[in-house]
C-alpha cells in the first residue's frame, strides 16, 4: 500500500510521521525547507505532561535535558505576589515571597504556595524539539523526507491521494492519504478551498530571549501592572519564562494596534524590567534574540475532505493567555495516528475517520470560546470583578491556567460527546476518569511480567485492557496470572475485534477491585466495566473502532 504523505516538517509533521512508523506505516514528508532549521531563541513552545511524554516516546530520548522544567509559577500584580505554585518539591521545601520587589499583601502575606504533583511544564526551543524530531526521523526506515518539495497540486480519488510538488526536483507523489500539517498559511487547505475564519492579531507581544540572573531561577512568572509601568492594557503584563543555560523568554503585552516595535523601544524594555526586578539596578545580560509575536484565533470549518487530513496550525491558531498551538498540535497527532495506522492496515472506517475531526476540533472550538470570552474581561481594566468571584485573585487564576494547563483555557480536552463513544451498559462503572479523557498514568504489570508506566505502552496501536487487581504488584505475574478472574479475562481480550494488550494495575484513582478498564491508543477511556464481561467489553472495543467492520465496510463501499 501505498505511504502517507505528510505536507510540513515542522513539530505536527514530524511526530506524525514518527507516529505512523511507530504503527508500521510508511510515510513521505515534504518539507519545503532544505531540512534544518533556523535557532530562534525567542520562539519556544510549551508542552504539557501529556505532550512531553508523548514527544520523549518519538523521539526516543528524554527532552528534559532540551528544555527546562519550571521549579514553580509565580503570579504578580504591581508588588503584590497573588498567587505561587510549586511543582513537586523533592526536599518540602518552603517558599518566600521575596524576589521581583514583593511586598506583603493586604492581609499581611503572601498567598500559601500550592504544591503540585507530577511533572512540571516543560520550556523548550521549537527548533531544539524539531531538531530531536529531525534525528529520529534519520534513523526510522518507514519515513522518506524530501527536501525542497513544495506542494502546488493535490489529486485524491477513492484509493488513494496524488500530490505535485514542485523544486529542484519536480515530482508526483502517490500516496494512500495525505496530511496537511504546513503551518497558518497551509497550501493543502487552500487546494481544499477550506475557510478558516477566525480573528486577527487577537494579542501581540515584544518578545526577548536573554541570558541573565533573575531573583528566582527556574521559576516562571506573570506580572501584571508592574509599578514602573502604567500604560497598555491593564497596564502591562510580562511573562518570564526560563529556558536552559540562564535564558529566560520575557513576553511583553502590546497595546492594541500595529505600532512598530524598534530596536530601541525593545532595549528600553528589556532595561526597566530588569531594573525593576532587581531592586532599580539592571544586571548585567546577553540579549540573544528577539521578536514580535502576533496571536491570531482560527478555526477551520473542516479538518477531514475524503483522503486528505488538516493537522496543527493548518487546522487552528490559537496562543491567547498561555494556550499553546503546537501543543494542541501535538495531540492532533496523537488523535489521527491511531486511526490513520488502522485504516492503512485494515482498510477504512469512514465512522473512525470522521471522528478524528469531530473529536478534536470541538476540543479546539472549546479552547477558543474560552480564550475569546476571557480576553474582553482580562483586558478591559477591571470590569471582571462582577463576573469573577475574588475578583484580582480570579484574574491571575484565569490568566494562569492556559500556562499552567488547566480549566477551560489549558487543560487536555476530553472527547465525551465522541462517535465512537459505546452504548451505555449496566455494567459500567464509574472512576477517577470520564469516559473520553486521558487516562491517569498508573504504574502496570506488562504481558512479560515488567513494571511499566501505563503511558509507556500508548501509541502502538493496540487498545488496552486494563484489570484493577490490588495485591498483584507484591507477586511475581506466574503467581496470579493464571488465577481468579485472569483467565476469563484473557480470554474476552484475546476476542475482542482488535489487538489489544491485557494489563494489570495495582490501582486505579476511584476504582474498585476488579474494575477491567478498555483505554484506546491515544491513551483516553473508552470505558470501564464491573468484573468481566466479555459481550460488553467486545461490544466497547467494536465502537472505538468506528462500529462493526462490516457496516463499516458498506459506508466505505458507499
Amino acid at each position: 500500500m501505498d505511504p502517507v504523505i505528510i505536507v510540513g516538517a515542522g513539530p505536527v509533521g514530524l511526530a506524525l510521521a514518527l507516529a505512523l512508523a511507530r504503527q508500521e506505516v510508511p510515510s513521505v514528508v515534504l518539507d519545503e525547507g532544505p531540512g534544518r532549521d533556523e535557532q530562534r531563541a525567542a520562539r519556544t513552545l510549551v508542552l504539557r505532561e501529556d505532550t512531553t511524554a508523548l514527544m520523549e516516546r518519538l523521539a526516543g530520548a528524554p527532552l528534559a535535558g532540551s528544555g527546562l522544567r519550571w521549579t514553580g509559577w509565580r503570579s504578580m500584580r504591581r508588588k503584590q505576589v497573588t498567587r505561587e505554585v510549586v511543582f513537586a518539591p523533592a526536599d518540602g521545601r518552603e517558599t518566600d515571597g521575596a524576589g521581583y520587589g514583593a511586598t506583603e499583601g493586604r492581609s499581611g502575606a503572601t498567598p500559601k504556595p500550592e504544591i503540585v504533583g507530577g511533572p512540571a511544564p516543560l520550556h523548550i526551543a521549537q527548533h531544539v524539539l524539531t531538531g530531536a524530531l529531525r534525528a529520529a526521523v534519520a534513523r526510522d526506515r518507514l519515513v522518506e523526507v524530501a527536501v525542497e518539495s513544495r506542494l502546488d497540486c493535490l489529486e485524491q480519488e477513492p484509493s488513494g491521494v496524488t500530490a505535485h510538488t514542485r523544486g529542484p526536483q519536480a515530482t508526483w507523489w502517490r500516496g494512500s492519504y495525505l496530511v496537511g500539517c504546513d503551518g497558518p498559511r497551509s497550501t493543502v487547505r487552500k487546494l481544499l478551498d477550506i475557510r478558516f475564519p477566525g480573528r486577527t492579531a487577537v494579542e501581540r507581544h515584544a518578545v526577548a530571549a536573554l541570558r541573565t540572573e533573575l531573583p528566582r531561577p527556574g521559576e516562571a512568572l506573570l506580572h501584571r501592572m508592574p509599578p514602573w509601568r502604567t500604560s497598555g492594557p491593564s497596564g502591562g503584563e510580562i511573562t518570564a519564562r526560563p529556558l536552559p543555560d540562564g535564558v529566560w523568554r520575557l513576553d511583553w503585552l502590546l497595546p492594541p494596534g500595529k505600532d512598530l516595535v524598534t530596536p530601541e523601544l525593545l532595549l528600553a524594555r528589556v532595561r526597566e524590567t530588569l531594573a525593576g526586578w532587581n531592586g532599580g539596578t539592571t544586571p548585567t545580560y546577553d540579549l540573544v534574540d528577539t521578536g514580535v509575536h502576533t496571536v491570531h484565533h482560527r478555526l477551520a470549518r473542516r479538518w477531514r475532505v475524503g483522503r486528505v487530513f488538516l493537522a496543527g496550525d493548518a487546522a487552528h491558531l490559537l496562543g491567547a493567555l498561555g494556550t499553546q498551538g503546537v501543543d494542541e498540535g501535538l495531540r492532533d497527532v496523537d488523535n489521527l495516528a491511531w486511526k490513520l495506522a488502522l485504516a492503512w492496515h485494515h482498510g477504512p472506517r469512514e465512522t473512525l475517520l470522521d471522528s478524528y475531526q469531530a473529536e478534536r476540533r470541538a476540543v479546539v472550538a472549546a479552547r477558543l470560546r474560552a480564550a475569546d470570552q476571557a480576553l474582553p474581561l482580562l483586558r478591559s481594566g477591571g470590569t471582571l470583578r462582577s463576573y469573577v468571584p475574588g475578583s484580582a485573585r480570579g484574574q491571575e487564576a484565569l490568566l494562569a491556567d492556559g500556562h499552567l494547563g488547566r480549566g477551560a483555557l489549558g487543560a487536555p480536552g476530553t472527547y465525551a460527546g465522541s462517535p465512537l463513544t459505546p452504548a451505555p451498559s449496566e455494567s459500567e462503572a464509574r472512576v477517577g476518569t470520564e469516559p473520553g479523557a486521558a487516562v491517569a498514568d498508573v504504574r502496570v504489570t506488562a504481558e512479560d511480567g515488567s513494571f511499566v508506566r501505563l503511558r509507556d505502552r500508548l501509541g502502538r496501536g493496540s487498545l488496552l485492557v486494563v484489570l484493577v487487581a490490588p495485591g498483584t504488584g507484591v507477586w511475581e505475574r506466574k503467581h496470579w496470572v493464571s488465577a481468579g478472574i485472569m483467565p476469563r479475562l484473557a480470554a474476552a481480550v484475546t476476542a475482542l475485534p482488535h489487538p489489544a494488550e491485557l494489563l494489570v494495575a495495582e490501582s486505579y484513582p476511584g476504582a474498585a477491585p476488579h474494575t477491567v478498564l478498555l483505554v484506546r491508543p491515544d491513551g483516553h477511556l473508552v470505558t470501564a466495566l464491573s468484573g468481566v464481561r466479555p459481550a460488553d467489553l467486545y461490544r466497547a472495543a467494536e465502537a472505538t473502532l468506528g462500529g462493526p467492520a462490516k457496516e463499516q465496510a458498506a459506508a466505505s463501499a458507499g
